[in-house]
């Protein structure tokens, strides 16, 4: 009696060996690669990370401008950090897909997590500066009236008149 290949007798495991299919890869090699590979993109990215952050310094001092012309006042979002973020974090997805469809589980997960950090640190980028200034210090809404006992105004804001 032959079966067809989707109603294969057996285990999950030996139906996909019967099947053609490659089994997953065993041993410690799944998580050695993963480790490698993040281990390779930390060494490429370091210069690209130095780069980018030069770049900031660069033009938040005014220095990346001409040398005739005054720095504009608002320079704006630089979109050269989102750009090259963005493109490094599309690469390592596709590296992890690849490697999950080919069973590389650990591999591929190590490789989902860098690349959710590369879409975290291109959305981050795209903030700007804006979000670490300080606001400015509320202005009072009353005047205290004036201190009769010939101190300083903080004197009687704290005696309480």
């Amino acid at each position: 009696m032959t079966h067809p290949e989707g109603r294969l007798p057996g285990r999950p495991a030996e139906r996909g060996v019967a099947a053609g299919r490659p089994s997953a890869p065993g041993g410690c090699a799944d998580p050695l690669l993963g480790l490698f590979l993040v281990v390779a993109e930390v060494a490429v990215c370091t210069p690209l990370f130095l780069g980018l952050g030069l770049r900031a310094v660069a033009r938040s001092s005014g220095t990346a401008y001409a040398k005739g012309s005054p720095p504009p006042p608002d320079p704006g979002t630089d979109w050269v950090p989102v750009a090259v973020l963005g493109a490094l974090a599309v690469v390592v997805a596709l590296a992890a897909v690849l490697l999950l469809r080919g069973r590389w589980l650990w591999a591929g997960g190590m490789q989902v997590i860098v690349a959710l950090v590369l879409c975290a640190a291109a959305l981050t980028s795209a903030g700007g500066g804006e979000a670490w200034e300080e606001p400015p210090n509320p202005v009072p809404t009353w005047n205290s009236p004036p201190c009769r006992s010939g101190g300083t105004s903080d004197e009687c804001a704290r005696s309480g008149g």
